[in-house]
């Protein structure tokens, strides 16, 4: 693998990425297959690996052409790997039950070696209430009570105290989550779409991922510019709250280098199709087309071009600016070759110029 040296001192607003990582959601089509696309999914983390990465995310997304069960795969994915981090980006706690979540999440991570890294979120999609079943509160507040409750679980506290034996175990028993991974944690993150929940996840104690949708921007403001506002109101909130140094800030965002001209091509045709259509963009073969973007929501620019366009585009933009961590969103519809060449692309021509090293 060919290493470039960056180009120019990193500025000095610019936060030198410490990792770097990518988003699939594990896509298949009508042709392929779910059983294909599963193992298409394996291999990209393979590749990934290989390429010095240092995490992989897989997105949930339930009813449709994606992985709609993260842990399964990321277990499987775990025994193919060695080093790099596996984890979600994002799993809805508005649709989990977060006890067997936790018992599944512990179970996981023990079986890829502390390497799982779960994004959870606390939004809600009205037509999925149909089949998991309405609550008595709005999505949101039951989602936040399912993510507390899920924390809980996961940092081993006591969930309830057998106060008869009929209840299958002892009376005074004290029933914990097994089995327990004691640093799983410290590697949970709130994804982030809006001040808000940069706040919130700032409360908790865990860490941020900002996505590639955001709501509750100012009026003007560009998509980096509140990406950037988010993450800096996150670790004021941290200090605040907790008085040490926040956790690393990860950043997922459409970095597509171009390093042939049919390649610009085509991730320029992505662009416009993205800017066009927005959420609906790049679906494989018999997927649903997604309802239409929420009003006042915005999403990420993609970022194309040749290396030195990518570079400073990258450096230019707040958000990524302000990110200790790139998580290259991948197009939905890109098969496994597609997918590998622009991990390789962005890790051999751009990242080294962002301060990043990959991993040995």
């Amino acid at each position: 693998m060919t290493i470039a040296a960056p180009l120019n001192p990193l500025p000095v607003s610019f936060r030198p990425k410490q990792r770097l990582g990518f988003n699939t959601r594990v896509s298949f089509n009508d042709e392929a297959g779910p059983a294909q696309g599963l193992r298409d999914g394996i291999e990209l983390f393979k590749e990934a690996e290989r390429l010095g990465y240092q995490s992989g995310w897989a997105y949930q997304r339930h009813f449709d052409h994606y992985l709609s069960s993260p842990l399964p795969f990321f277990a499987a994915a775990g025994q193919h790997t060695k080093h790099i981090n596996l984890g979600s980006a994002v799993i809805p706690m508005r649709y989990q039950d977060p006890i067997l979540l936790a018992e599944a999440a512990g179970t996981t991570d023990l079986l890829i070696d502390g390497r799982l890294e779960l994004a959870i979120s606390t939004g809600a999609n009205a037509a999925f209430d149909a089949v998991f079943g309405t609550v008595d509160t709005d999505a949101r507040t039951e989602a936040k009570r399912r993510q507390a409750r899920f924390l809980s679980a996961i940092a081993g506290e006591v969930l309830h105290t057998v106060v008869s034996p009929g209840q299958g175990a002892p009376q005074g028993a004290e029933l914990r989550v097994t089995p327990h991974s004691p640093t799983l944690r410290s590697r949970i993150r709130q994804g982030s779409a809006s001040l808000s929940s940069a706040v919130q996840a700032a409360e908790l104690g865990i860490g941020l991922i900002s996505g590639t949708v955001q709501h509750g921007q100012a009026e003007g403001e560009t998509f980096g510019q509140y990406q950037a506002r988010i993450i800096e109101t996150f670790r004021t909130t941290w200090l605040t709250i907790w008085g040490t140094e926040p956790p690393p800030v990860a950043v997922a965002a459409s970095i597509l280098v171009g390093t042939t001209a049919e390649l610009r091509e085509k991730y320029a045709a992505y662009d416009l199709e993205r800017r066009t259509i927005g959420i609906a963009a790049s679906r494989p073969k018999g997927a649903l087309a997604p309802p239409s973007q929420p009003v006042g929501a915005q999403i990420s620019p993609v970022f194309q071009g040749t290396p030195d366009q990518v570079i400073e585009a990258v450096f230019n933009d707040p958000g990524l600016a302000a990110a200790d961590e790139v998580v290259l969103f991948l197009p939905p519809a890109f098969g496994l070759a597609e997918n590998v060449r622009l991990l390789t692309d962005l890790a051999e021509t751009v990242a080294p110029a962002l301060g990043w090293s990959p991993a040995l």
